[in-house]
């Protein structure tokens, strides 16, 4: 990632380099354009740390939400390639109140990120219809 610009580099030349973009196309560099920017390498990216929000109804009773934190840390601690790092009760939104949730995907990969997050997704919603936890209503 360089800028705005997120690519595969293609080609590292004596004046320039080719980066191959997301969307397909060939973005050119000046080598002096890189070397007075910040470039961003998730090539080696260990693992991505991942923050999301859950909203949950305020119709809710207290000792549900006392719970949310605990259901969503077992969820993801049975998620292959992620790890858990916290979940609260982070403040009261238009519809409900916001649980703040962070996690570490293992490795750099876009589509394991994605396909994790979605399972996570998945796995509160079930959870949450079995305890009778209602999710907020979008604004």
């Amino acid at each position: 990632m360089i800028g705005d610009f997120v690519g595969t580099v293609e080609h590292i030349g004596i004046k320039t380099t080719r980066l191959r973009s997301i969307g397909g196309e060939q973005v050119i560099f000046s080598n002096t354009d890189l070397t007075n920017s910040r470039v961003r390498n998730y090539k080696r990216m260990e693992r991505r740390r991942v923050v999301f929000n859950v909203g949950v109804d305020y119709q809710t009773k207290l000792e549900l939400l006392k719970d949310v934190p605990a259901v969503i840390k077992e969820i993801i601690g049975q998620t292959a390639d992620a790890v858990f790092d916290r979940a609260h009760l982070a403040n009261y939104g238009n519809k409900g109140f916001v649980y703040e949730v962070v996690y570490y995907v293992l490795g750099s990969d876009y589509t394991k990120y994605m396909d994790i997050q979605q399972t996570i997704n998945f796995c509160v919603m079930e959870e949450f219809q079995k305890r009778g936890i209602a999710l907020a209503s979008p604004a």
